[in-house]
Formats: C-alpha cells, structure tokens, sequence
C-alpha cells in the first residue's frame, strides 16, 4: 500500500471512530491512569502508589526513557490527580460532532 492511500485510509479510520464516539487505545489508558492513582490516594495506598511508579517507569526505561525524567512526569500526574477533579478537557468534537452550534 502506498503512503498516500495509507494516509487516507487512517483518516477514513479516525474520522469513522469519531463518528461512532470510539475511544482510542490513548484514551482509555489516560483514564484507566487517572483512576489508578485517584483510587490509590484515596484509599491512602502510598506504598502501592510507588511501586506501581517504580514498576512503570522501569519499563519505560526499558523502552529507551530517561529515568529521571519518567519520574518526573510520573510525580507531576500524581500531583495534579491529587487535587481531585477530572484533569480532561471536555470533547466536543464528540459532543457535538457537527459543530458546537449542532446538539446531539
């Protein structure tokens, strides 16, 4: 397949999941990571909060990250997911998927 009808294949892809208001592998995963650490602050599970960071910033290493930096944005989602709140923008693109000025 050339690059050109791969580019538009994806687009035919994205644009069909944004119709059917799919979420993508992105988007449940920054959710699933905002639960986790919500439900281990809130249950006062700190020690479980470390070692899953320990554990997940090791396998990032393992992809080629710097270790300090991986804490470092770890540290920084902890710190914003402990002040409660959903830390997401709204999207309205799925909200209204013909424009702001169109209701579902």
């Amino acid at each position: 397949m050339n690059l050109k009808a791969a580019r538009r294949r994806q687009k035919a892809l994205r644009d069909a999941n944004r119709m059917a208001r799919r979420p993508d592998r992105d988007d449940v995963a920054r959710v699933a990571l905002y639960w986790l650490i919500r439900r281990a602050i809130e249950k006062g599970q700190q020690a479980e909060l470390e070692k899953f960071q320990a554990r997940i910033v090791s396998m990032l290493v393992d992809q080629g990250f710097d270790e300090g930096e991986c804490d470092a944005v770890l540290d920084d989602l902890t710190a914003r997911y402990r002040t409660g709140g959903s830390p997401f923008r709204r999207k309205i693109h799925l909200l209204y998927p013909g424009g702001a000025d169109h209701e579902v």
